[in-house]
């Protein structure tokens, strides 16, 4: 049954079992190298069970174990347990294939998706593209998080999920960490630089630290650093996901230079951001590039077909979306807008600035500096100690001999200081709001106040806690130049019911990517920042998917009465209005200013505030931006992720047409495909304790010093068990500190009900339990645990064996499973077809229905008179050359299509290069050469390459009802006549 192989052979398969080294091993990954294969391998045997391994076959004598010649041994466990087991965990353990329409695992996962974003999973998986490569540029709020965690599960599920990176701002690292555990069980392992350090001092220092663990997630701050670079370009991911990737389409940033090393290292990559068009075309179609390099011409053309495939974008007001998102949504309050009176102290500062910086009588401003001057006036708006800051960091530059300027600061300064606590009546209409809505000493309502100014936040800060009484842990401050896990922990405080926090007075570092909704709905702009961009993300913290309570968004607007263009109330007022207006009628605002950017959009306000622009030639309304025809390629884009049809024929040679409704093609996704995972159990956990009473001798609610695992099922749904040293080994992948919070090593606890999983979750999440990691981890079908306990089941079955079951059949029927991989040893193709007395084949669409109709279920008996025919040897070997026969044309095709799909893109590859043969070559399009040559040496790993049939399973007739058979067989296989797939 074991055979030596030659070392060039392409019989290697993933499922296949080799011995190398006397310790026999499966074969989870099949990739060419040089000079032969490279065989990612996990032990089976006693000595090197649960170890992972790279085998080359230049290196090392592999020997196949034939999975046809195969001993047939009758299932003697109680219900035909040990065959239902086996069944389940090579069907699960088996990649589906990558483009299979079918979704698998996304539904079982702990949430309740919807229907926009189960489309979004599907666009993502399409076989559209040569890989899974997509940028997720959903508006603010819709979650881009849960729709990611999805298509990471799917791609798990079709064993392209390995190894996973993730990249993400610092301050929302622990969010992301805890939702891709907490709901998909897929852990990641932080590594922040103090972790890296970690890392690197438990390896040589030849080993590179990002092979250390297979899934991890890094901050992006901490990546860009240049000395991690050739580290990352020597490491192969199967998925990288880059979250607020709009921070790294500068070219010749170090933020670019990381998403340029990562995109060429990984097969799937997913892109992340609200906000992906910057202003600058240019930086669009960079991150087209990262996706697929020939998306953009060599002339600088974008691709029509590329932006369909490549680009998911929806809002809260898409029709797809709002159809769905219902009360898991509360639509936002109208934002107030409160005018506040300015103190005769306000006014004396306001009347300086306007008469002596902004509008000064005789010549130029004291600092003969066009922008400083707006500089004071933004420091002013937002508090007293903002602009005392200014001041003296100017003071600290005047040269001693430029006393016009020293002396004007000065006086600014004297005049500034008179402005207090006591006397500012816009600090006062804040702590007059904040007890108007419940904030106080005792009482839980939070709310969010953001400011520019890490000098105002900390006044008011102080100030806050004084005047509303409250204790220090009350009210915290939150900015960019805090460490990470500070960053990290408020964020964490701030979701816990347990926390004292209330008040989270917040720079703009929190207004990217960080969810705040869960139990606050009120926020305050204490400034107002000059852009569009910032006042949307400041709001999309409390106003996204999962807010109950309708958001409310309220702005102080300090009015002096003697400011001149100090006091421009209305210019501020009418930006809080446009963006409330963009929110509700095209879901982003980005396109009301054209730039793109904070800092573009602050220039054209300055320019308002000026007196050199009109307001609403730089702002448009809504209905400007649906009515107008585009003017350039920024435009165009502008309206392309606003999601309108341009009305430009698809395919015109207009290079401008590939705007031509893109985007919005997401909402012809059908659902229609997106089915249950079958299974030969009722639920996860019935699967579990199967795998647990087999691998335990039906004992594993012993103790573990006797050989169990104190397994209990609780009537509350929880699941518990004492983790084994070999499960120990296994959790070491699992987030660090959901590790120390919940001592998972002493006692694993298991949620064995979604109900019961989301009502620990959101105690987590809350702070109810102790902890923002659930306390029973919900048990998924991805579950770390239960991948371990069959494994350890299945020790059982001797390598080389099938069972033979009684069942509901006229004649010895052998299922046989046939799976078609490429040479990088992913699966392309996969289908079963049974076979009666090893001639009469019938292929099924559907394994688990056929087992369940011949009787193979939770309830089957086992009388254990399974009787193996003499000649199974000979039966299972003609079952298997029969089986070879009547799927050679399906896998045939599998074949073809794979190739077509293949030939479509390497034919993109050529026209690419034809073009760029007429031009003269910039850096950038010889970097999209370079990647595209390697492009096309990876596609060719990509073909069909082997074929592997395999025996499941041999079901014989039930001994009392061998008197029907006759001597042709009758085939209960037929209700599956109707569903056959080629």
């Amino acid at each position: 049954m074991i055979s030596a192989v030659d070392k060039q052979d392409s019989s290697f398969a993933p499922g296949l079992t080799v011995k190398v080294r006397d310790e026999l091993w499966l074969i989870t990954g099949v990739a060419q190298s040089v000079d032969g294969y490279m065989l990612k391998v996990r032990g089976l045997s006693e000595f090197v069970r649960d170890t992972t391994a790279s085998f080359y076959t230049a290196l090392d004598t592999i020997e196949v174990v034939d999975p046809s010649r195969v001993e047939v041994v009758p299932d003697k466990s109680p219900r035909f347990r040990t065959s239902r087991l086996w069944l389940e965990t090579t069907l699960r353990q088996t990649p589906i294939p990558l483009y299979q329409k079918e979704l698998s695992v996304a539904r079982e996962m702990l949430m309740d998706p919807l229907d926009y974003q189960l489309s979004a999973v599907q666009k993502a998986l399409s076989d559209d593209n040569l890989r899974p490569r997509v940028l997720i540029a959903d508006a603010v709020g819709l979650g881009k998080t849960l729709e990611i965690g999805m298509i990471l599960a799917e791609l798990i599920r079709r064993g392209r999920g390995e190894r996973i990176l993730v990249v993400t701002p610092k301050h929302i690292m622990e969010q992301f960490q805890q939702e891709l555990w907490s709901r998909f069980a897929i852990p990641l392992v932080r590594l922040d630089s103090y972790g890296i350090q970690k890392v690197r001092q438990k390896l040589p220092a030849s080993r590179n630290p990002f092979t250390y663990f297979p899934r991890v997630i890094v901050s992006m701050d901490t990546l860009k650093s240049p000395k991690y670079r050739a580290q990352l370009e020597k490491v192969r991911w199967d998925a990288v996901v880059m979250d607020e990737i709009h921070n790294a389409t500068n070219v010749g940033t170090q933020n670019n230079e990381l998403a340029r090393t990562l995109a060429p290292t990984t097969e799937a990559l997913l892109l992340a951001s609200a906000t992906p068009h910057n202003g600058d075309p240019e930086s669009f179609k960079e991150i087209l590039r990262l996706l697929d390099p020939t998306a953009v011409s060599p002339a600088g053309e974008l691709d029509t077909d590329a932006i369909k495939r490549l680009i998911i974008r929806r809002h809260r007001h898409s029709e797809e979306v709002a159809n769905v998102v219902g009360t898991k949504w509360a639509e936002r309050a109208e934002p107030k807008n409160v005018p506040v009176e300015a103190s005769a102290e306000e006014n004396a500062v306001a009347h300086e600035l306007d008469s002596h910086w902004i509008n000064p009588q005789h010549g130029a401003n004291p600092a003969k500096d066009r922008l400083f001057p707006w500089t004071l006036v933004k420091a002013f708006l937002s508090s007293p100690a903002a602009l005392q800051e200014t001041i003296a960091n100017r003071l600290k530059n005047v040269a001693p001999a430029d006393h016009v300027q020293r002396a004007a600061l000065e006086r600014l300064g004297e005049l500034n200081n008179k402005i207090t606590r006591q006397n500012s009546n816009k600090y006062a209409a804040l702590v007059n709001y904040l007890q108007e809505i419940g904030v106080g000493p005792r009482k839980n309502t939070r709310v969010v106040v953001f400011s520019e100014r890490v000098a105002t936040l900390h006044w008011l800060q102080e100030n806050l806690r004084k005047d509303l009484k409250m204790p220090a842990a009350a009210v915290e401050v939150m900015h960019g130049g805090l460490s990470d896990q500070e960053q990290m922990r408020l964020v964490d405080d701030f979701k816990r019911t347990d926390s004292k926090l209330r008040i989270l007075v917040t720079g703009d570092v929190a207004s990217e990517g960080v969810n705040l909704h869960t139990l606050c709905h009120d926020m305050v702009h204490y400034d107002i920042p000059w852009s569009l961009i910032r006042i949307q993300q400041r709001n999309g913290r409390v106003d996204r998917y999962g807010q109950t309570e309708p958001p409310q968004i309220t702005a102080l607007l300090l009015d002096p009465a003697k400011g001149g263009d100090v006091g421009e109330l209305h210019v501020l007022q009418r930006l809080i209005e446009r963006e409330h207006e963009a929110h509700s009628a095209l879901g982003d605002v980005a396109s009301l200013m054209g730039k793109h950017s904070v800092s573009g959009e602050e220039e054209e306000i300055r320019k308002v505030l000026q007196r050199t622009a009109g307001f609403d030639d730089v702002v448009k309304s809504t209905e400007q931006i649906t009515d107008t025809e585009p003017e350039n390629e920024s435009d165009l884009l502008d309206q392309l992720l606003a999601g309108f049809d341009l009305g430009l024929a698809d395919g015109s040679e207009n290079p401008d047409a590939v705007f031509d409704s893109l985007v919005d093609a997401d909402a012809h996704t059908t659902t229609s495909t997106i089915v249950q995972r079958a299974s030969l159990y009722r639920s996860e956990i019935d699967y579990l304790k199967d795998a647990l009473r087999e691998a335990f001798h039906d004992a594993p609610e012993k103790p573990i010093n006797d050989n169990g695992t104190g397994f209990v099922l609780h009537n509350n749904d929880v699941a518990e068990l004492t983790p084994p040293a070999d499960l120990q080994r296994r959790l070491g992948i699992l987030p660090q500190d959901y590790l120390t919070a919940r001592s998972v090593r002493e006692k694993f606890q298991l949620a064995t009900t979604r109900a019961l999983g989301e009502q620990l979750l959101e105690k987590a999440r809350t702070g109810d339990d102790g902890s923002t990691w659930p306390k029973a981890h919900y048990l998924g079908p991805l579950h770390p645990v239960t991948d371990w306990a069959t494994d350890r089941a299945l020790t059982s079955l001797t390598v080389g064996e099938i069972t033979a079951i009684e069942g509901d059949v006229d004649g010895p029927t052998v299922l046989v499973m046939a799976t078609l991989t490429n040479k990088r040893g992913q699966v392309v193709s996969r289908a079963f077809v049974t076979v009666a007395d090893g001639l009469f084949a019938q292929t099924i669409a559907d394994p688990i229905a056929w087992l369940h109709e011949i009787g193979l279920t939770t309830d089957a008996i086992n009388s254990d008179n399974v009787r193996v025919p003499e000649n199974a040897h000979e039966l299972i070997a003609q079952s298997v050359a029969t089986a070879t026969g009547t799927l050679q044309p399906m896998l045939d095709g599998a074949r073809q299509h794979a190739q077509q799909h293949i030939d479509y893109w390497l034919e993109r590859a050529h026209n690419w290069e034809q073009q760029k043969q007429n031009l003269q070559n910039s850096s950038r399009v010889r970097q999209a050469a370079t990647v595209i040559g390697q492009e096309k040496a990876l596609v060719a790993t990509l073909a069909p390459d082997r074929e592997l049939i395999r025996p499941l399973i041999l079901v014989v007739p039930k001994i009392d009802s061998t008197h029907h058979q006759s001597t042709q067989p009758h085939h209960t296989q037929s209700h599956n006549a109707d569903t056959q797939e080629a």
